[in-house]
């Protein structure tokens, strides 16, 4: 069975790329910018919530606050903009310190509300701050610079940006793959025998709190370049939820269940939007709840769990190389 698991990454992995590689010649390629960056995004925001067993209503704040910081770079500095997207991803992650380190300190709802009122805090600053932001306008007309090209037609910039988005998902990947990642997964399950063997919880769960930030940075970022403005939206507490959405729907605690909650929700709204339906979050809205009723464990996790036969409800007690074969192939973690 392991053997059948090891053998199966690289194909995940091979079949993955080529979809990515093959994306904007089946869809319209500013959706499948959006695609790639909502996939980044929801990763990040699985780490958080499938791996550490914290619930973020705050991650528009990063995502947000990472769009407007890249696209003030770009607009004054005239530097490629891959260097303006880890500039917006360095200052989310520096955003993330404070708020990290005053939030970590609760759990459970207490933990959302905490984040999501910080949240609504960097909405208020730059709804206020129109010098700066632009305020209900936002930032307009940002360039996409790349090292003296001008990528302004939406294909080529897609592939461009594409590396960026893929070496985030393999830094997550490795995050959770790592020692540290296994420790987290234990702060998850049982934080008070995590700590009685020694290890710092909180500084634990901080420091996953600052990487998933810095990995939404990176995605809000790409994202602003992608589309050549920000605006409120990209910092209002429904761009938490609707990533959150996203990581339910695909699998909490798989990873490949964000990428393809994200790319389900994006697709679905582009095709209502297109079509003239303007309620599209009824629609969205519905897919959700009823994946949560029939799907428990999401789209990727139900279809990792009927795969591997595992039928019953409860999950016997693995060894963390079992474990940690189990989480890499899908199979949604315990919480």
């Amino acid at each position: 069975m392991i053997l059948r698991r090891l053998a199966a990454r690289p194909v995940l992995l091979a079949v993955g790329l080529l979809v990515a590689l093959a994306l904007p010649w089946i869809i319209y390629p500013p959706v499948a910018m959006d695609m790639v960056c909502w996939a980044l995004f929801a990763v990040a925001v699985d780490i958080l919530l499938g791996f550490t067993g914290l619930l973020s209503f705050g991650h528009a704040a990063f995502w947000g606050s990472s769009a407007y910081l890249t696209g003030l770079i770009a607009l004054h500095s005239g530097l490629p903009f891959p260097v303006a997207v880890l500039g917006g991803a360095l200052g989310a992650a520096v955003l993330a310190v404070p708020i990290g380190w005053l939030s970590v300190r609760r759990t459970g709802i207490y933990f959302a509300m905490v984040t999501l009122a910080f949240a609504q805090m960097v909405y208020f600053v730059a709804n206020q701050w129109r010098g700066l932001t632009g305020g209900e306008n936002g930032l307009q007309g940002i360039p996409r610079d790349f090292f003296g090209v001008d990528l302004s037609d939406p294909f080529f910039f897609y592939y461009a940006g594409l590396p960026i988005a893929v070496l985030g998902l393999w830094f997550a990947w490795r995050v959770v793959r790592s020692p540290f990642g296994r420790v987290l997964v234990a702060v998850r399950d049982n934080p008070a025998r995590a700590r009685a063997l020694g290890y710092p919880v909180d500084r634990y769960k901080l420091l996953a709190f600052v990487l998933s930030a810095a990995l939404s940075g990176l995605a809000g970022g790409l994202f602003t370049m992608g589309h050549g403005f920000v605006s409120l939206e990209e910092v209002y507490w429904t761009t938490s939820g609707q990533v959150v959405m996203m990581v339910v729907l695909g699998g909490i605690g798989t990873l490949w269940g964000g990428v393809i909650g994200a790319g389900l929700i994006v697709e679905l709204g582009d095709y209502l939007s297109t079509a003239g339906f303007e309620e599209t979050g009824i629609v969205t809205g519905t897919v959700f709840a009823l994946t949560v009723l029939v799907f428990r464990r999401g789209i990727w996790g139900t279809a990792a769990w009927l795969t591997t036969g595992r039928r019953t409800r409860g999950r016997a007690v693995a060894e963390p190389s079992a474990a940690s074969d189990e989480r890499e192939n899908g199979e949604p973690v315990r919480t």
